[in-house]
């Protein structure tokens, strides 16, 4: 199996890619390409792959049927610099390797992440872990800003304080918030990488981990286009039905079969979520 080395993936190693106000990710390293899953899915599978010729089809036929063995031949390790609070989401997905700075070992740097105008909005009201779509006055906006960096400054000053009187920087650090930024390795797989993606990019995620997901994608297109193509195609752009959904869908397109055992029948919420799958397109 040949060393894969792809030109537009190494143009762009170690190039600090922004995201947020003082954020960034960079590709580090990667492992593989489209044809490593190309290369891994023949020795798996044999002759049985030798209809899927072009090596998009056979990636799309891969995805598509969850053969997701080969997809985790593609290994990626990325340089992230984010705040904590986005780190503690992601951190979430246990399916990758990380190392992150130590505020036991170093003084932290006075970083802090402060929403963009367009950013800052009061709760949701029928969305009890997002915010509103009203926009706000500048005036609002401006003083909330002007709230965050306030109480980020007078944080930090006092954890300052507290490491010129060698106070233990383990200690020191423990007031610090979690707007304040830090940095990690990150190394995962692709398989693992597009189901963190298929979360990550949902509108329903915070939007500050959805634009570090979007410039992932925009990293990993550079290393495995064909396999990023059909993820797009077949997870982020398509969606499941359950079984009764999928009855429902046959009742409505008239192919429902006469020997076919009666599906329970939707109604109430599940319902609503069956309309708004077919009418938006997303899984909900």
């Amino acid at each position: 199996m040949a060393h894969c080395v792809v030109p537009e993936a190494e143009e762009i190693l170690d190039q600090r890619f922004p995201v947020l106000d003082k954020g960034f990710i960079r590709l580090v390293d990667y492992l593989g390409s489209d044809e490593r899953v190309v290369q891994s899915a023949r020795v798996s599978y044999g002759s049985g792959t030798k209809s899927y010729r072009e090596d998009a089809g056979l990636i799309d036929y891969l995805l598509r049927n969850r053969h997701t063995s080969p997809f985790e031949q593609v290994v990626l390790t990325f340089h992230v610099k984010l705040p904590i609070f986005v780190a503690r989401q992601w951190i979430r997905h246990r399916t990758a390797r990380l190392n992150e700075m130590s505020g036991r070992y170093s003084v932290m740097k006075d970083d802090f992440y402060v929403p963009a105008h367009e950013d800052v909005a009061f709760q949701s009201t029928d969305n009890k872990q997002g915010r509103s779509d009203e926009v706000l006055s500048g005036e609002v906006t401006g003083g909330i800003r002007s709230a965050f960096e306030k109480g980020q400054r007078n944080s930090y000053d006092d954890y300052s304080a507290l490491i010129d009187q060698g106070l233990a920087r383990e200690l020191a650090r423990i007031n610090l918030p979690l707007s304040l930024y830090t940095e990690w390795y990150w190394q995962i797989d692709l398989h693992n990488l597009f189901h963190f993606l298929s979360l990550r990019l949902d509108s329903h995620a915070q939007k500050e981990i959805r634009l570090y997901a979007e410039v992932l994608l925009d990293i990993t297109r550079k290393v495995a286009p064909r396999c990023c193509d059909s993820f797009e195609r077949h997870m982020l752009g398509g969606v499941s039905f359950s079984r009764e959904e999928f009855a429902e869908l046959r009742r409505r397109l008239g192919d429902t079969p006469q020997n076919a055992e009666p599906a329970a029948v939707l109604e109430g919420k599940a319902l609503e979520r069956f309309e708004e799958k077919l009418r938006t397109g997303k899984q909900k």
